[in-house]
This record gives structure tokens, sequence and C-alpha cells, in this order.
């Protein structure tokens, strides 16, 4: 069986990379029971699959994990069991069965939502929204994109999906995934290297609060796919 897990992250948690909230699972689907299914081969390992790495210091309302197990259980007493063992900063949400061909969550993601704020002292003096909505009006917005491997001027007008707000605190909706993967921290440096000023690296308070996959072109959470076991 295909189980999708949503989770939380937040508090201390935020600043756990992603290589150890792997190894935290790993550890937590043991002790909470979970019959997780493993590869076969000399060295055999948990089948699982997460959507999207978090950032260091990025919270999450919305983080998911794909696990396959040997024999069902009920959705309630997995996410009670999950729950019992974690820590705080790691609440389970939700623990559904997939449709037996659907993607696994890293392959369907397109978008997120992100919830921007800035930390006290950090707040513009130009109002950050209005100057977002002017930028949006441009035929492009070309900005340089660096990654591990490459850099280079990339329009990120596609990527952004949307976006509302005010001075406190912007929401947007984000292209994500292997063909266009735009951060909220780029769109904002575009918007702040308009006004020529820098965007301090620490002045954000950055939490996602959803991702999304397409389906018959409309944008459904992850946590929309699949069911709870009974």
């Amino acid at each position: 069986m295909k189980i999708r897990i949503k989770f939380k992250k937040y508090g201390v948690m935020k600043f756990i990379g992603h290589l150890d909230i792997m190894r935290y699972f790993q550890k937590l689907l043991r002790r909470s029971d979970i019959p997780i299914a493993y590869t076969t081969g000399m060295s055999p390992h948990q089948i699982m699959s997460f959507a999207m790495p978090l950032g260091i210091g990025i919270e999450s309302d919305a983080e998911y994990v794909d696990i396959e197990i040997t024999g069902a259980i009920p959705s309630e007493t997995a996410i009670n069991s999950m729950n019992e063992n974690s820590v705080e900063g790691i609440d389970i949400l939700s623990f559904k069965e997939l449709p037996e061909k659907s993607m696994n969550a890293m392959a369907s993601i397109c978008a997120a939502d992100y919830s921007i704020s800035f930390r006290e002292g950090y707040r513009p003096d130009f109002d950050c929204i209005t100057r977002l909505d002017a930028m949006y009006k441009e035929p492009e917005i070309n900005v340089l994109k660096k990654t591990k491997k490459s850099e280079g001027i990339v329009d990120i007008k596609p990527g952004i999906l949307g976006f509302s707000g005010n001075n406190d605190r912007i929401d947007m909706c984000l292209s994500c995934g292997s063909s266009l993967n735009i951060k909220p921290e780029l769109v904002l440096n575009a918007v702040y290297d308009r006004e020529g000023c820098e965007l301090d690296e620490f002045g954000l308070l950055i939490k996602r609060t959803e991702i999304y996959t397409r389906i018959d072109d409309k944008l459904m959470s992850l946590d929309s796919i699949g069911t709870d076991i009974v």
C-alpha cells in the first residue's frame, strides 16, 4: 500500500536539515510500529520519498513524505502513534492511502504556497506589496538565479502564480518542481533590486503553507490525493 503522510515542521525543528529529517522519520516509523516496506538486495532501506526539502530556518504547515507499507493500519491509529513518539516541532497531520497508479510526491509537485513576514527591524521603508504588484505588470521579470551547479538569467514571472497581503505579511503561490522552481527570497530580491536596495538574508520569516499538484489543469493540494484508512 502506498501512503502519503502530511506533517508540520516548526519551532527549533526548522533548523534541522533534510538529511536529518529523513533519518528522524526512519526511526519514528520504527518506534511507531508502522509496517513500512523495505527495498530488497544487499542493503535494504525503507521505501520513502519526500515531496520537496525545506531550506534551513523555514517552517511549514504542509510537508509530505510518501512511504509503502506491508499491511493496513488505520489512519487514526498511525497518526496517534507517530505523534506519541514524535518530538516538539514535528506534528503528524494525516496518513492516507494513495491510488495504486499515483505518482510519488516529489514527481507530482508543481506549486507551493508561502507566507512571508519581516523580522523586527527589517521591514522595508517602501510598500512591498505595491512594488511587487508593479513589478508583476512588467513584461518579464529577469533575475540572476543561482544553483549549486550553475547560474543564469531567468524570467521568473511565469513562476509567480499569485500573491496578496500587505507590508506586514505577503502570501505567495510560486511554481516549484523540476521545470521552474521559484523561492520567495528570489521574488523579494527582485523587488528590492528595483528599489535600489538589498534584502537582508536574515530579514525574512518564511513559512510554507501548502504544496500542490496539477490534475485536469487545476491545482490540488497533495493532501487531497488519497483516502483515510479505517
